[in-house]
């Protein structure tokens, strides 16, 4: 569940990142509009949801690494 949700997270990123690069073609040098800053801002906000929960699940175990090279506790 939680990896569902840090795939979905990043998948927003990209897509928050797009609208942001569509808005910017789209209202080049119109100061009026404020469309490209608030995409940004989603951004900022999406990308602190998921390092939050990448740093939940790593504190709570869910998320680990199985490195080969790691010694076994």
């Amino acid at each position: 569940m939680l990896k569902a949700a840090i795939v979905l997270l990043m998948l927003a990123l990209v897509a928050s990142l797009g609208s942001g690069f569509y808005f910017l073609m789209l209202d080049q040098g119109n100061k009026q509009k404020r469309r490209t800053f608030h995409s940004l801002g989603i951004r900022l906000c999406i990308a602190a949801a998921l390092m939050a929960l990448i740093i939940y699940g790593v504190a709570t175990g869910q998320l680990g690494h199985l490195n080969p090279w790691d010694a076994a506790p």
